[in-house]
């Protein structure tokens, strides 16, 4: 089993030998296994708070059990997954929204254009009442904002559009 214990930024010239491909919720657990598109198994070992991007390039310490392998790179993936997308006439309805779910604690990816959240019933019925949105279900890969406090191991500039559709 290949130990993860490095997060290094995403390089798409990087050499790989697998992809991780991650929901958005398994991007942010810092100490778990799992099991590469490949089939190769990995245990992440990296500093608690860590939170996975699409594109990140994962490593190990350098040391391993056969030549070469400890020192792989894998690049994780935002796995597809089921997700709403928010879609407004105005750009001060879609504003509005992304304010009611900001006051909820709600997990959000934002673009220009539209807002994605993870299925919650309650919630869809909040942003039809809010009226002036669009409300479709879709399944696509999930990249919530990190927070403005967030703080983890995860130092490097991202250069996403965070565009994904």
């Amino acid at each position: 089993m290949l130990t993860v214990t490095r997060v290094l930024p995403p390089d798409d010239a990087a050499a790989v030998v697998a992809t991780l491909s991650l929901t958005a919720s398994d991007r942010a657990k810092s100490r778990h296994r799992f099991t590469a598109d490949n089939g190769t198994p990995l245990y992440l070992n990296l500093a608690r708070g860590t939170v996975l991007r699409e594109g990140d390039l994962l490593g190990g310490d350098g040391s391993g059990d056969r030549e070469g392998v400890a020192n792989a790179l894998i690049r994780v993936v935002a796995k597809p997954e089921p997700v709403v997308v928010v879609t407004a006439a105005s750009s001060f309805d879609l504003m509005r929204a992304a304010y009611h779910l900001g006051n909820r604690h709600v997990s959000l990816e934002l673009a220009a254009d539209r807002l994605k959240l993870e299925p919650d019933p309650v919630l869809e019925a909040m942003l039809v009442q809010l009226g002036g949105l669009t409300i479709a279900p879709a399944t696509l890969p999930f990249e919530p904002e990190a927070g403005a406090y967030h703080t983890g191991g995860h130092s490097h500039i991202h250069n996403h559009s965070h565009d994904h559709n």
